[in-house]
């Protein structure tokens, strides 16, 4: 017998048990990543109720404090959003704001303002306030988003315009948007889709986008 023959056995067994500890390896660091998963959608789902409950309160808070005011806002329970028709500021395929628009404008804004500012856990949660212009299906698309770009630059340029406590701060977060007629009804010429938005960008909801990169969800 010659001395390859003495050695394959021990090369089998070697490569044998390589093999082994590959696969005891694998299924640990998959254990272990299943495990991390299973962590980071907890922290996810945890992050996302405080998130909620924290929106709600805020939501909350600055209706009652708009209809202490006589001012009777269509509010969105779910994301803050005021909705503003249009009829209310603008005249028709206008983008000047009516004398009646003003004085919304002059009697709702100081209100908004004061809501948010009321106390500081508020103030801090809010990150932006974010004007949006919006129009109906109707008409040419390109005229639409402008028109709605437009309404939104009218709206903050009478804003800039007021005296108002906390103004510095307020205008510190205010944005400017046009949304066209990308989230209106496209079967019909709504007049409900023809609106101002209030919406507000959270501070929490800044946070689940980062924690959804920094986790690769």
């Amino acid at each position: 017998m010659s001395s390859n023959d003495w050695l394959q056995p021990d090369l089998e067994i070697d490569e044998t048990g390589a093999w082994l500890s590959i696969g005891d390896l694998m299924s640990g660091l998959l254990m272990i990543f299943a495990l991390l998963l299973v962590v980071a959608m907890l922290q996810l789902t945890e992050a996302a109720e405080k998130a909620r409950d924290s929106r709600v309160v805020i939501i909350q808070a600055i209706h009652e404090t708009l209809a202490a005011n006589g001012i009777n806002a269509e509010i969105n329970p779910e994301t803050g959003d005021i909705s503003i028709l249009d009829s209310v500021l603008f005249d028709q395929n206008q983008y000047k704001l009516k004398p009646e628009g003003v004085e919304f404008m002059n009697v709702f804004v100081p209100i908004y303002s004061k809501a948010i500012f009321s106390s500081t856990e508020i103030a801090d949660e809010i990150v932006y306030v974010v004007i949006e212009g919006h129009t109906s299906s109707a008409g040419n698309d390109d005229h639409n988003m402008h028109l709605s770009l437009l309404r939104s630059n009218s709206v903050s340029s009478a804003i800039a315009q007021m005296e108002f406590s906390q103004k510095e701060q307020f205008m510190n977060r205010l944005l400017v948007a046009g949304r066209g007629e990308l989230e209106a009804s496209q079967l019909e010429d709504l007049s409900s889709d023809r609106k101002v938005n209030f919406r507000f960008q959270f501070k929490s909801e800044r946070f689940l986008h980062w924690f959804l990169n920094k986790q690769g969800l």
